[in-house]
């Protein structure tokens, strides 16, 4: 079957924050999405996503499924890998990191690759799933039967993290990875986490069935609307026959 995909990204810095820490990546030539959420303080967040989205968009078109996973990883832990050298440079205590979301797309099959609570869904036959797993302090209490996964979104430790480019050791990084078919009519979306704490599942499964090349800007729209407190960053990809 030959399939068309189509795709739309938006991210605003949200009326609490000063500075965008999120970047995404749409290239639909490269066959190749994804969402990073900086942290660290003082703009240092925003240096890593920046980086991983300058070098995933530079990765060479025309590369193969295997071929393009295996550069995706070469190249985020290569930013690993900077990121904890610049932190060290810094001085003690010096944080320079990022969360990551990548999906790749080839022929019908698609990989998506991750690090931290940056989130992929899928919307396909009217039911919305989520194609990630946070790697978060929250996700843990929840997987330990500590707290209900509806109290995770407002838990105190919430933000807390337990995987991200640029955090722990230097040739640790890990992502995971869930593969499956593109369908005609499914929907992806890659958020940040400003998106996800802003707007329940349902209301997410709603804007996104929505028959709209715009979703992107809706959903970002949306978590505005409710006083999103943290950048808010949305890359939606459409799965089309060729027809």
């Amino acid at each position: 079957m030959t399939l068309r995909l189509r795709s739309s990204a938006t991210t605003e810095t949200g009326p609490h924050r000063k500075h965008n820490e999120d970047a995404f990546v749409d290239r639909p030539d490269l066959g190749i999405w994804a969402v990073a959420d900086g942290a660290g303080g003082h703009q240092a967040g925003e240096v890593a996503a920046g980086m991983i989205a300058e070098t995933l968009g530079a990765i060479a078109p025309g590369l193969g499924a295997t071929e393009a996973l295996a550069e995706i990883r070469t190249r985020i832990d290569a930013v690993h890998r900077a990121l904890i050298d610049e932190a060290a440079r810094r001085g003690p205590g010096v944080a320079i990191a990022s969360t990551v979301v990548v999906l790749c797309a080839r022929a019908d099959h698609y990989a998506c690759l991750w690090a931290g609570d940056s989130r992929a869904y899928c919307l396909s036959g009217g039911e919305l799933y989520q194609v990630t797993r946070d790697h978060s302090l929250v996700q843990e209490l929840v997987d330990a039967g500590v707290i209900e996964a509806h109290e995770s979104e407002h838990h105190p430790q919430a933000n807390v993290i337990t995987r991200a480019v640029g955090a722990g050791e230097a040739d640790g990084l890990a992502l995971d990875k869930a593969i499956d078919e593109l369908r005609p009519g499914d929907r992806f979306l890659l958020c940040s986490d400003g998106l996800t704490k802003t707007i329940p599942e349902e209301d997410i499964a709603l804007l996104l069935g929505e028959a709209r090349e715009d979703a992107a800007q809706r959903l970002v729209e949306a978590a505005l609307a409710r006083d999103a407190s943290d950048n808010v960053t949305a890359v939606v990809l459409d799965v089309l026959d060729a027809s």
